[in-house]
């Protein structure tokens, strides 16, 4: 025991376990652990208080864990203490307040208690303070690891602050060994596409000599957002190993670019592929297959979905999606069947039923659900009113417009954006209150795209006001110079007015930008979901002969009750018969003869609504 005590003593202090400190007395025997023994149950203790800290969640259970470990002399145990800041950081507490505190006693911070800190700052601010502690960090001579410059490209990321990227960009390479660091690399090539540097962010990419499909998904994605499919297309043909994540980002790539059919194709080989589908999937290529408008392409995704357990009576993601779908299809009551089916529903499910309601002609329906949606919990937004305002548009409702529109900002904080002024001007300016129109336009608080001086222009050649349709076009060729439908449409209104010297000076116009108006075309849709397509004085349709003579006796019809056609629209410096016999072959008129031959039900669709023809009336009350 004597020699024992004797050679304990020699034992420097700071030598000492942990827990012997405190002492400076020999111990008996029975006290002392083997040194492996000792470091086998300091483990499973750092792993108990980790599990404890991932199950925290208020500051109280934090505390009883820092207390815990504290009392088992873990003051100084940075793996620990790491997980304790970064449970602080995602509860919310302030950097300054706590984790700083628990930071600057620790004598030795390893490279992940630094970084845990640094990442505290760049998700809660500043970001000059996340700096500091890197500099600190180096100063004191510690490296740092690859989650601290992940941590800060994200933070620069997010504050969209390339040059304070491209510095840390600079460090990766001067300290070394982290510019080749896949996940460096990954969030370097985030960090410059949300700052807006695509090329720089493919750079990266290129320079990669390790690459997961995260590096080759996130700049995919990066491509469809600018437009440009064909090189996200050729990075995803060059994606050695395609998960469902990429096939995704493919389909609501097309879909988002207006490539319906694109979508419809890439699915095809996903599923060919034998890769799975989820929800996001699903509502992209349900966006994909509204876009065509097509019954029998909204009946085929609907399947699928119903088959890949995502039907919409369960999802409330995939069901919005479906509404939207079916009411652009031309099929309100399926859209309405899925509203009504669905358990959940959401701001989307209502919208979105809003919106069809709205486009179909059914203003009353339209607002009515509005009312109703106002008796839940859920709120309205931008949608919502762009649905309901769309509504009193189209059937002409000027005063509930005018009250629905005060409401917006001051009891349901939307803040009025230019598509909603777009919605007041085309309700102002249909109902022949051009002036009104006008004065609303020119005192927005906001600036006026082309939408809502194109809602103006549009009023003016229904009512007839070629001085307003003037200011309104002015401001169209400006900001659509390449539109040759807002020349035409003025031409229109010069036109109709007899003002032909205007008509000159806007096809004098046309011609010198270069101007060439594409040819117009309709679609009719069969029962059995063949699609027949009409192009302006199309004569080679194999029904031809039909459709002229169905097209020939509604003329006579009409004719007999006093119909006359508009000859303003075709070239003036044409002969009466050349006029009349362009403005009959034109592709809506064809696509409407053929659906009186095929025995459809008539649903007129164009760019925003739908008008149902039932025992001689429309939808929309002959409004539009």
């Amino acid at each position: 025991m004597q020699n024992l005590s004797r050679r304990f003593s020699t034992v420097p202090i700071h030598k000492l376990l942990p827990q012997q400190l405190h002492q400076h007395q020999p111990q008996p025997t029975r006290f002392f652990i083997p040194f492996s023994e000792f470091q086998q149950k300091r483990k499973l203790l750092e792993h108990k208080l980790i599990s404890d800290l991932d199950g925290c969640d208020n500051l109280s259970q934090v505390k009883e864990v820092h207390a815990h470990l504290l009392r088992h002399g873990l003051s100084q145990c940075c793996y620990v203490l790491t997980k304790l800041v970064r449970t602080l950081t995602k509860l919310g507490v302030p950097v300054d307040a706590y984790p700083r505190l628990v930071f600057v006693q620790v004598k030795y911070p390893n490279p992940f208690l630094w970084t845990a800190m640094i990442r505290g700052y760049t998700v809660q601010g500043p970001i000059s303070e996340a700096l500091n502690f890197y500099t600190c960090m180096r100063s004191a001579g510690t490296g740092p690891v690859s989650f601290t410059f992940s941590a800060l490209f994200k933070a620069c990321g997010d504050v969209l602050d390339v040059n304070l990227g491209r510095q840390i960009h600079a460090q990766t390479i001067l300290v070394g060994g982290f510019a080749a660091d896949l996940y460096v690399g990954n969030t370097m090539i985030d960090m410059y596409v949300k700052c807006g540097f695509l090329d720089c962010g493919r750079k990266v990419f290129d320079e990669m000599p390790d690459r997961d499909v995260v590096s080759w998904t996130e700049l995919i994605v990066a491509y469809t957002k600018i437009g440009d499919m064909g090189s996200a297309r050729e990075l995803f043909e060059g994606l050695p190993v395609k998960d469902m994540v990429a096939w995704t980002a493919m389909v609501t790539g097309y879909a988002q670019n207006a490539r319906p059919r694109d979508a419809l194709d890439c699915f095809e080989r996903m599923q060919g592929a034998g890769v799975g589908t989820d929800e996001i999937t699903l509502v992209g290529l349900i966006s994909a297959c509204a876009q065509l408008g097509a019954s029998k392409y909204a009946n085929w995704v609907r399947d699928i979905a119903e088959k890949s357990g995502f039907g919409p009576t369960e999802n409330v993601l995939v069901g919005s999606a479906l509404i939207d779908m079916y009411s652009k299809c031309g099929s309100l009551d399926e859209a309405y069947k899925v509203f009504q089916g669905m358990k959940e529903r959401n701001v989307f499910s209502y919208s979105s039923m809003i919106l069809g309601f709205a486009m179909h002609g059914r203003a009353n329906a339209a607002i009515e659900l509005f009312h109703e949606m106002l008796t839940t919990e859920i709120r309205p937004n931008r949608v919502t009113f762009i649905g309901v305002l769309t509504a009193c548009s189209h059937a002409g409702m000027v005063d509930q417009g005018r009250q629905l529109f005060a409401t917006m900002e001051k009891y349901y904080n939307v803040v009025p954006s230019a598509d909603h002024y777009t919605c007041m001007v085309d309700l102002l300016g249909r109902a022949g209150r051009l002036e009104e129109a006008l004065e609303l336009v020119e005192t927005m608080p906001i600036a006026a795209h082309g939408g809502v001086w194109g809602a103006l222009l549009g009023a003016c050649h229904i009512h007839g006001n070629p001085d307003i349709a003037q200011i309104a076009a002015n401001h169209l060729f400006e900001l659509e110079p390449d539109s040759i439908g807002n020349h035409v449409m003025l031409s229109n209104i010069y036109a109709s007015a007899g003002r032909w010297a205007d008509v000159s000076r806007v096809r004098k116009m046309m011609k010198e930008k270069g101007l060439k108006k594409n040819p117009a075309y309709s679609w009719v849709e069969t029962k059995k979901g063949v699609i027949h397509e009409f192009c302006a004085g199309e004569t080679n349709h194999p029904e031809y002969a039909e459709i002229k003579k169905a097209l020939d006796d509604l003329l006579n019809r009409l004719q007999a009750h006093g119909y006359q056609p508009n000859l303003n629209s075709a070239a003036y410096d044409l002969g009466i018969e050349e006029r009349k016999r362009i403005l009959m072959s034109h592709s809506e008129k064809l696509a409407l003869a053929y659906a009186l031959v095929a025995g459809r039900e008539i649903v007129v669709r164009d760019n925003m609504r739908f008008h149902h023809f039932s025992n001689g009336k429309c939808s929309c009350g002959n409004f539009w």
